[in-house]
Protein backbone atom coordinates (compact mmCIF):
# COMPACT_ATOMS: atom_id res chain seq x y z
CA UNK A 1 0.00 0.00 0.00
CA UNK A 2 3.03 2.05 0.17
CA UNK A 3 2.72 2.03 -3.57
CA UNK A 4 -0.40 3.39 -3.73
CA UNK A 5 0.02 6.24 -1.43
CA UNK A 6 2.94 7.21 -3.04
CA UNK A 7 1.38 7.48 -6.31
CA UNK A 8 -1.79 9.29 -4.95
CA UNK A 9 0.72 11.46 -3.76
CA UNK A 10 2.88 12.07 -6.68
CA UNK A 11 -0.71 12.78 -8.60
CA UNK A 12 -1.82 15.45 -5.94
CA UNK A 13 1.70 17.51 -6.20
CA UNK A 14 1.29 16.78 -10.00
CA UNK A 15 -1.85 18.36 -9.87
CA UNK A 16 -1.18 21.07 -7.55
CA UNK A 17 1.01 22.92 -9.61
CA UNK A 18 -1.83 23.08 -12.52
CA UNK A 19 -4.19 23.94 -9.59
CA UNK A 20 -1.49 26.80 -8.03
CA UNK A 21 -1.50 27.51 -11.71
CA UNK A 22 -4.84 28.02 -12.53
CA UNK A 23 -5.42 29.28 -9.06
CA UNK A 24 -2.46 32.31 -9.93
CA UNK A 25 -4.22 33.32 -13.22
CA UNK A 26 -7.71 33.90 -11.56
CA UNK A 27 -6.34 35.83 -9.05
CA UNK A 28 -4.20 37.66 -11.65
CA UNK A 29 -7.25 38.18 -14.07
CA UNK A 30 -9.20 39.32 -10.90
CA UNK A 31 -6.77 42.04 -10.48
CA UNK A 32 -6.77 43.40 -13.86
CA UNK A 33 -10.31 43.57 -13.99
CA UNK A 34 -9.68 45.67 -10.38
CA UNK A 35 -7.05 47.64 -12.04
CA UNK A 36 -9.04 48.10 -15.19
CA UNK A 37 -12.24 49.23 -13.14
CA UNK A 38 -10.14 51.63 -11.23
CA UNK A 39 -8.75 53.08 -14.57
CA UNK A 40 -12.18 53.60 -15.74
CA UNK A 41 -12.85 55.07 -12.56
CA UNK A 42 -10.45 57.69 -13.19
CA UNK A 43 -10.86 58.32 -16.86
CA UNK A 44 -14.66 57.66 -17.71
CA UNK A 45 -14.83 61.18 -15.40
CA UNK A 46 -12.59 62.46 -18.28
CA UNK A 47 -14.27 60.27 -21.14
CA UNK A 48 -17.40 61.34 -20.00
CA UNK A 49 -16.78 65.33 -19.97
CA UNK A 50 -15.16 64.93 -23.50
CA UNK A 51 -18.49 63.18 -25.00
CA UNK A 52 -20.14 65.87 -23.46
CA UNK A 53 -18.02 68.60 -25.10
CA UNK A 54 -18.76 66.74 -28.24
CA UNK A 55 -22.09 66.50 -28.03
CA UNK A 56 -22.59 70.11 -27.17
CA UNK A 57 -20.81 71.15 -30.57
CA UNK A 58 -22.59 68.62 -32.43
CA UNK A 59 -25.85 70.40 -31.21
CA UNK A 60 -24.64 74.07 -31.86
CA UNK A 61 -23.97 72.30 -35.23
CA UNK A 62 -27.49 70.89 -35.93
CA UNK A 63 -29.04 74.32 -34.73
CA UNK A 64 -27.25 76.61 -36.97
CA UNK A 65 -28.15 74.11 -40.21
CA UNK A 66 -31.42 74.14 -38.58
CA UNK A 67 -32.12 77.47 -38.32
CA UNK A 68 -30.66 77.91 -41.42
CA UNK A 69 -33.00 76.28 -43.35
CA UNK A 70 -36.09 77.78 -41.17
CA UNK A 71 -35.41 80.98 -41.98
CA UNK A 72 -34.84 79.50 -46.20
CA UNK A 73 -38.03 78.13 -45.78
CA UNK A 74 -39.92 81.32 -44.01
CA UNK A 75 -38.16 83.37 -46.64
CA UNK A 76 -39.84 81.51 -49.61
CA UNK A 77 -43.27 81.46 -48.04
CA UNK A 78 -43.20 85.15 -47.22
CA UNK A 79 -41.85 85.58 -51.01
CA UNK A 80 -44.64 83.41 -51.99
CA UNK A 81 -47.16 85.06 -49.91
CA UNK A 82 -46.46 88.35 -51.75
CA UNK A 83 -46.90 86.93 -55.06
CA UNK A 84 -50.73 85.81 -54.27
CA UNK A 85 -51.45 88.35 -52.05
CA UNK A 86 -50.38 90.77 -55.22
CA UNK A 87 -52.20 88.56 -57.70
CA UNK A 88 -55.64 88.84 -55.33
CA UNK A 89 -55.28 92.38 -54.98
CA UNK A 90 -54.99 92.41 -58.67
CA UNK A 91 -57.92 90.10 -58.98
CA UNK A 92 -59.91 91.92 -56.49
CA UNK A 93 -59.25 95.54 -58.46
CA UNK A 94 -60.44 93.93 -61.90
CA UNK A 95 -63.76 92.46 -59.55
CA UNK A 96 -64.36 95.93 -58.31
CA UNK A 97 -63.89 97.74 -61.41
CA UNK A 98 -66.27 95.57 -63.38
CA UNK A 99 -68.93 95.84 -60.08
CA UNK A 100 -68.70 100.14 -60.83
CA UNK A 101 -69.22 99.26 -64.14
CA UNK A 102 -72.07 97.55 -63.59
CA UNK A 103 -73.57 100.32 -61.44
CA UNK A 104 -72.97 102.49 -63.44
CA UNK A 105 -74.93 101.33 -66.57
CA UNK A 106 -77.67 100.21 -64.18
CA UNK A 107 -78.16 103.81 -62.66
CA UNK A 108 -77.71 105.46 -66.48
CA UNK A 109 -80.61 103.04 -67.36
CA UNK A 110 -82.35 104.16 -64.36
CA UNK A 111 -82.08 108.15 -65.59
CA UNK A 112 -79.61 109.10 -62.46
CA UNK A 113 -77.20 111.31 -63.12
CA UNK A 114 -73.83 110.27 -61.85
CA UNK A 115 -71.54 112.56 -59.56
CA UNK A 116 -69.36 114.33 -62.77
CA UNK A 117 -73.52 115.40 -64.40
CA UNK A 118 -73.81 116.84 -61.63
CA UNK A 119 -70.96 118.68 -60.62
CA UNK A 120 -71.09 119.92 -64.60
CA UNK A 121 -74.35 121.10 -63.71
CA UNK A 122 -73.68 123.10 -60.67
CA UNK A 123 -71.00 124.68 -62.40
CA UNK A 124 -73.13 125.74 -65.46
CA UNK A 125 -76.03 126.96 -62.74
CA UNK A 126 -73.08 128.89 -61.64
CA UNK A 127 -71.75 130.54 -64.42
CA UNK A 128 -75.47 131.50 -65.51
CA UNK A 129 -76.18 132.56 -62.24
CA UNK A 130 -72.99 135.46 -62.84
CA UNK A 131 -74.21 136.16 -66.12
CA UNK A 132 -77.57 136.73 -64.87
CA UNK A 133 -76.52 139.05 -61.64
CA UNK A 134 -73.89 140.49 -64.55
CA UNK A 135 -76.98 141.68 -66.70
CA UNK A 136 -79.23 142.54 -63.96
CA UNK A 137 -76.42 145.23 -62.40
CA UNK A 138 -76.32 143.25 -58.88
CA UNK A 139 -73.39 141.62 -57.37
CA UNK A 140 -73.48 137.77 -57.38
CA UNK A 141 -75.51 135.74 -54.96
CA UNK A 142 -74.36 133.22 -52.80
CA UNK A 143 -73.59 129.86 -54.25
CA UNK A 144 -76.62 127.26 -55.12
CA UNK A 145 -74.94 124.96 -52.11
CA UNK A 146 -74.21 127.35 -49.41
CA UNK A 147 -78.56 128.41 -49.59
CA UNK A 148 -79.76 124.61 -50.05
CA UNK A 149 -77.23 123.58 -47.33
CA UNK A 150 -79.69 126.19 -44.70
CA UNK A 151 -82.16 124.38 -43.03
CA UNK A 152 -85.81 124.80 -44.51
CA UNK A 153 -88.69 125.32 -41.83
CA UNK A 154 -91.15 123.05 -41.65
CA UNK A 155 -94.66 124.81 -42.48
CA UNK A 156 -97.22 124.42 -39.73
CA UNK A 157 -99.86 121.93 -40.34
CA UNK A 158 -103.13 123.43 -41.63
CA UNK A 159 -106.05 123.81 -39.19
CA UNK A 160 -109.10 123.03 -40.11
CA UNK A 161 -111.56 124.68 -41.49
CA UNK A 162 -113.81 124.30 -38.32
CA UNK A 163 -111.31 125.68 -35.57
CA UNK A 164 -110.75 128.32 -37.39
CA UNK A 165 -113.88 129.98 -38.15
CA UNK A 166 -114.04 129.51 -33.83
CA UNK A 167 -110.67 131.66 -33.59
CA UNK A 168 -110.52 134.46 -35.92
CA UNK A 169 -108.67 136.63 -33.52
CA UNK A 170 -105.86 133.70 -32.64
CA UNK A 171 -105.22 133.56 -36.73
CA UNK A 172 -105.01 137.50 -36.75
CA UNK A 173 -102.92 137.63 -33.69
CA UNK A 174 -100.41 135.07 -35.39
CA UNK A 175 -100.35 137.14 -38.90
CA UNK A 176 -99.21 140.05 -36.66
CA UNK A 177 -96.58 138.29 -35.22
CA UNK A 178 -94.71 136.59 -38.06
CA UNK A 179 -94.62 138.28 -41.20
CA UNK A 180 -94.91 135.79 -44.42
CA UNK A 181 -91.74 136.21 -46.09
CA UNK A 182 -92.13 136.02 -49.46
CA UNK A 183 -89.30 134.59 -52.16
CA UNK A 184 -87.32 136.82 -53.85
CA UNK A 185 -87.94 137.06 -58.13
CA UNK A 186 -86.48 134.90 -59.81
CA UNK A 187 -84.69 136.89 -62.55
CA UNK A 188 -85.48 135.22 -66.16
CA UNK A 189 -82.73 132.55 -67.35
CA UNK A 190 -80.74 134.03 -70.83
CA UNK A 191 -79.78 131.68 -73.19
CA UNK A 192 -76.24 130.78 -73.27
Amino acid sequence: MVTKTQKSKSKAAASSPLSGSVKDSAQQIWQAGLGAFSRAQEEGSKVFDALVKEGVSIQRKTQSAAEEKISEATSRMSSMATDIGSKAAGQWDKLEGIFEDRVAKALAKLGVPSAKDVDALMARVEALNKSVQKLAGKPAAKPAAKAAAKPVAKAAPKAPAKAARKQPAVKAAAAKRAPRKTAAPVAPVVGD
